[in-house]
């Protein structure tokens, strides 16, 4: 059992809400869900939609391929019949497509009956559940949670209204529910509070702007300063401030937001103050696609930053991987005391799935500041050479007598200014001795399929869910296929990847970049170069089926 509905219209006229009402009915219903959105950056207006696909069984991704189109405008039918399964259909209001064989519904009068025309989304919403046979009690439960006192009223009203203007076509049967339903922004807002966040700050972007809004909902409850700031140099600057005076702190922003923060990064490289930011990617450059999707600024992140100093970038694959590694990220940043950087994009960010319940037990929050033992000889060295890189960590105003230094211009251990050729030498060299044992900590990428294929893919990030449902869909047809998705990035783990490289005869390169950023950096990193590579770069992200076929195409 694998369902897929399309909603679509224009901004504004209720396909957020819509949604949102439709996943939480299929989740409480026991499905699992996966949705996607696809929207224009403007208010009002432009064409948007929603692609929801739910099934008895776990999904990954988005279906290309529906039963259902909602039409809420003609446009949606103009753009989209092309995509209607064989036996697919569309629903629409009387008004919309009259000669384009629609399953016309009077939606809108009705709406207008219970003197409330916004509401003509939820009558369809209510057709639909009949249309699937599901109970019409699970749509009334989300919209008591979602709506207060007429609100509420006139939206069970036009629920009832529609579950009675359809027939029932399949008669599903619902599931044990247990599960939950989060975006890709709100995993790492929740992996950030699981580690023990306490200062958040950003400046609105989209798609990031999910991160710090998720934060600051919860900021009361779990002790947080959450600050909205003028912009992202000051944002940056600021994280760097808090972590300075002990807490764990977290900026984020998209592309053109993160590159203003590439001085204060090298800041962080230079005080050695641990930081995790993110940067939720979105088509470049300048502006460029700033609502869509791509994985176009992997090489920038590791270069980003003027001078040589380390840092740890983790790609992140799922909702469920994000809250574990964003979690992960505040350890590593703290232990190494450098900038661990994040990377997701629109298309994880905003994508609605059902997952288990994270386990919080499996966090555990460890923190790398020391006390009076750092102080020797009645001096406290900030930048202490060791044989690690990693020097002690006092917090300002903690020990006394003891002054934490902190300077952006090149310092002796102390942390006093200097331009000694000698002192310059050995610092480098310190800070870049962190980069050594960040290669013990980095993860081997994901394997799915096959242990040692014949068929090698190589992908990163929120591609995982695309790619491991056309490695499963191929190996149901006897093709030897084996897929590695990367997480820890930066350093690059290369040693799953030396032992497959021998067995496989085609190594598969899957990005959605226009120039192989990952296979570049496994080139130089490993001296692996991919013999095929299926990239896309059009804002809009892989599907399970339609990488399935590129597959097909290279296999």
């Amino acid at each position: 059992m694998d369902y897929s509905i399309l909603v679509g219209g224009e901004a504004g006229q209720g396909m957020d809400t819509f949604a949102r009402l439709l996943e939480k009915t299929l989740k409480r219903s026991g499905f699992h869900v996966f949705s996607h959105s696809d929207y224009m950056s403007r208010v009002r207006g432009g064409h948007n939609f929603f692609y929801i696909r739910f099934s008895d069984k776990p999904i990954y991704s988005y279906s290309s391929k529906v039963d259902i189109i909602f039409a809420l405008n003609e446009e949606t039918v103009g753009i989209h019949s092309t995509k209607l399964k064989e036996n697919g259909i569309i629903i629409a209001d009387t008004s919309i497509a009259k000669d384009k064989g629609v399953i016309h519904l009077e939606l809108i009068e009705t709406a207008k009956s219970l003197r409330n025309p916004r509401v003509y989304t939820t009558v369809g919403l209510g057709a639909i559940l009949k249309y699937y046979g599901l109970p019409l009690e699970k749509g009334e439960e989300v919209i008591k949670e979602e709506f207060k006192d007429e609100i509420y009223r006139v939206n069970i009203n036009a629920l009832r209204a529609g579950y009675a203007m359809l027939d029932e076509e399949h008669k599903l049967e619902t599931l044990e529910d247990g599960k939950i339903i989060i975006n890709g922004n709100q995993a790492v807002g929740l992996g950030a509070i699981a580690a023990g966040c306490k200062f958040y700050c950003g400046y609105p972007m989209t798609p990031s702007t999910g991160v710090l809004n998720y934060i600051a909902t919860h900021a009361d409850d779990m002790g947080i300063a959450v600050d909205q700031v003028e912009d992202e140099v000051a944002a940056l600057n600021m994280a760097l401030g808090a972590s300075y005076a002990g807490v764990r702190a977290m900026t984020g922003s998209s592309g053109g937001g993160f590159a203003l923060m590439v001085e204060a990064l090298s800041l962080a490289g230079m005080i050695e103050v641990p930081v995790v930011v993110i940067n939720v990617q979105r088509p470049g450059p300048a502006t460029g696609f700033p609502t869509r999707t791509e994985q176009g600024d992997l090489r920038f992140m590791i270069h980003a930053g003027h001078g040589e100093f380390p840092r740890m970038i983790m790609a992140l694959r799922s909702p469920e991987d994000a809250f574990y590694q964003t979690a992960r990220a505040f350890n590593i940043a703290e232990k190494y005391q450098i900038p661990v950087l994040l990377m997701s994009d629109q298309y994880l960010a905003d994508s609605m799935t059902t997952q288990k319940p994270f386990d919080f037990r499996k966090i555990q929050i460890e923190r790398y500041i020391s006390g009076e033992e750092a102080v020797t000889d009645e001096e406290y060295k900030r930048y202490k050479f060791t044989e690690n890189g990693i020097s002690p960590r006092i917090l300002p105003g903690k020990v006394p007598g003891q002054v934490v230094l902190v300077d952006s211009d090149e310092h002796d251990e102390w942390g006093n200014i200097t331009e000694s050729d000698e002192i310059r030498t050995k610092m480098v060299d310190k800070r870049l001795k962190k980069f050594e044992s960040l290669k013990e900590e980095v993860e081997e990428p994901w394997l799915i399929g096959d242990e040692k294929p014949k068929n090698l893919i190589v992908s990163w990030g929120s591609t995982y869910g695309a790619v491991r449902e056309a490695v499963e869909k191929l190996i149901g047809e006897g093709v030897s296929i084996g897929a590695l998705v990367f997480g820890d990035i930066w350093p690059l783990p290369t040693n799953r990847l030396l032992e497959l490289k021998d067995t496989a005869k085609k190594i598969i390169d899957v990005e959605q970049n226009a120039t192989g950023q990952l296979d570049s950096l496994i080139r130089e990193e490993a001296l692996i170069k991919s013999t095929h590579k299926i990239l896309k770069y059009d804002g809009r992200p892989f599907s399970g089926d339609e990488l399935y076929a590129r597959l097909k195409e290279v296999l």
